[in-house]
């Protein structure tokens, strides 16, 4: 028998939180965060990371558990979420995925190997070094060159996927486009309820742009100000997040206050157009539309654990 594994998904502000941890608590459930800022300490806000008065008491792992100094991916997201999920087991609970960071959850979903070796970082520091004398768009060209399938998944912005996606290609001479298709047509080592919650596309970027209004007066600001302070700066991967590298250019003087939330919001709205298109590329996924079950949250929970339960009898 395969082990239960819930993957809860879906675009940026879209209402994941809340129904995430109704549903822990209904199947006795620990949450694992796909999110690839919430695992920062001091990154709540822009992040909006769950507080513990959300967490209503239901355990949830990855989530402030690195300092923004350091660097996190997709293979460091996947060993420390297995390693949680083991933990999980144990206690004779079900782990629960809650995140909008797609390749992070089909990197777990499918136990995709990442191929490593003692030529890896020699190759990424010398790509690094043409990223910042050339910039993200010629190290774009290079990955358009080589994998155009992966040129187009990856947007030349994300420096640290591209680079990634090069370095595979020499290290193995194989497309990591072509790697990534044939680990994800394998089957999942794990008993998989994968649900995409998402709403109408003109309601889900109101909802964006009041989240990002609500940030703002939450405190964005001063959260930036204060990282700047601990010495975090543009260049560090959790730098790079949405929130946070826009407050900072308005905190260097590079754009002012009114441009930075208006890219915020515009940045923020394509992002969570590139997640519904990456989930729609995802085979054995449940869509939870919110209007199809009238914004009635209990009645997408009752949906879901109804589907959960009639799979776990057959």
């Amino acid at each position: 028998m395969k082990r239960p594994l819930i993957i809860l998904t879906g675009p940026t502000a879209v209402g994941k939180t809340s129904l995430s941890i109704e549903l822990a608590k209904a199947l006795d459930g620990e949450i694992i965060s796909a999110d690839s800022m919430q695992v920062y300490r001091h990154m709540d806000i822009g992040s909006a990371k769950v507080t513990p008065q959300e967490m209503d008491g239901v355990p949830h792992h990855l989530i402030d558990v690195l300092d923004p100094q350091e660097e996190f991916n997709v293979t460091r997201f996947q060993s420390m979420a297995k390693e949680a999920m083991e933990g999980i087991y144990e206690r004779g609970h079900v782990p629960i995925v809650v995140g909008g960071t797609g390749f992070y959850i089909q990197a777990l979903v499918y136990d995709i190997d990442f191929k490593e070796n003692d030529d890896s970082q020699l190759i990424r520091q010398e790509l690094e070094r043409i990223g910042e004398e050339q910039g993200s768009a010629f190290l774009h060209a290079m990955l358009q060159e080589i994998d155009p399938e992966s040129a187009e998944m990856i947007h030349e912005n994300n420096r640290k996927r591209v680079i990634r996606a090069i370095e595979y290609f020499r290290l193995t001479g194989q497309r990591i486009s072509e790697h990534n298709r044939q680990e994800h047509e394998k089957a999942s080592p794990y008993q998989v309820f994968y649900y995409v919650l998402t709403c109408e596309r003109s309601r889900l970027y109101e909802r964006i742009d009041r989240r990002v209004d609500q940030m703002m007066e939450a405190g964005l600001i001063e959260e930036v100000r204060d990282l700047k302070a601990r010495g975090c700066h543009r260049g560090m991967v959790s730098m790079q997040g949405l929130g946070y590298k826009e407050i900072l250019d308005y905190l260097d003087g590079k754009c002012s206050l009114e441009e930075a939330v208006s890219i915020l919001k515009r940045d923020t709205r394509h992002f969570a157009k590139r997640q519904i298109t990456w989930f729609k590329r995802e085979r054995d996924v449940c869509w939870l539309v919110l209007e199809a079950f009238q914004d009635d949250r209990a009645k997408i929970l009752s949906h879901i654990l109804e589907e959960i339960h009639t799979e776990e009898n057959k």
